[in-house]
């Protein structure tokens, strides 16, 4: 999968991304999805401040 905007990525007021399956040789058309949906290749989860706008206050 291919993240096509990383701006929205790291954006806290954007809940959906858009990206592009790519299955062997062909792509797949661009679509989007949300970002709670997403994980790092590691297994970690996003961080809660590319999530959560006002993630300083609610959190307390």
């Amino acid at each position: 999968m291919e993240i096509l905007d990383t701006k929205a990525l790291i954006d806290p007021l954007e809940n959906k991304i858009p990206i592009q399956v790519q299955a062997g040789q062909e792509e797949q058309d661009p679509e989007s999805i949300p970002k709670q949906n997403l994980i790092f290749p590691s297994g970690e989860s996003l961080p809660r401040c590319w999530l959560d706008a006002d993630y300083q206050t609610n959190g307390k």
